[in-house]
């Protein structure tokens, strides 16, 4: 396995939880762990996520500042998957609901658009994950 240059480390409440969500629900697979730490790296395709639980391993704590949820406020995590419907289908199966709903989004890149088909849906202590599916490129309209 290749790591990343960038790996996001997410403090979670409870390893368990988070861990079941990321792997049966987004379908990353766990790369290795460290449960007696409350510690996975996930990864899915070529996106890369660790899990720590809060307590157990090593948490980055601020002291005047509470841990409180929603966790990573101001900050949601872009990963690509290669089809959005079957990830919509399993957490609307579980009952998760949507913090912004399926939508097909064009964004600007220089003198081209690029396409996502997105949806943003918070984990379990609140961080946003806005899951993409490619749509490729097109000229500016």
């Amino acid at each position: 396995m290749r790591e990343n240059a960038l790996v996001p480390e997410l403090a979670v409440s409870n390893w368990r939880t988070s861990r079941a969500f990321y792997i049966d629900l987004l379908d990353f697979e766990v790369a290795y762990e460290r449960p007696e730490e409350g510690f996975s790296f996930l990864t899915l395709g070529d996106a890369q996520l660790m899990i720590d639980q809060i307590g157990i391993g090593r948490t980055f704590e601020l002291a005047e500042v509470p841990l409180d949820r929603p966790y990573g406020r101001g900050l949601n995590l872009q990963i690509r998957v290669p089809q959005v419907r079957p990830v919509l289908d399993r957490l609307e199966t579980a009952g998760v609901s949507l913090y912004l709903p399926l939508e097909e989004k064009w964004y600007r890149r220089d003198d081209h658009e690029v396409g996502n088909r997105q949806f943003v849906v918070p984990d379990p202590d609140g961080y946003l994950l806005r899951l993409f599916e490619d749509l490729g490129m097109r000229a500016i309209a």
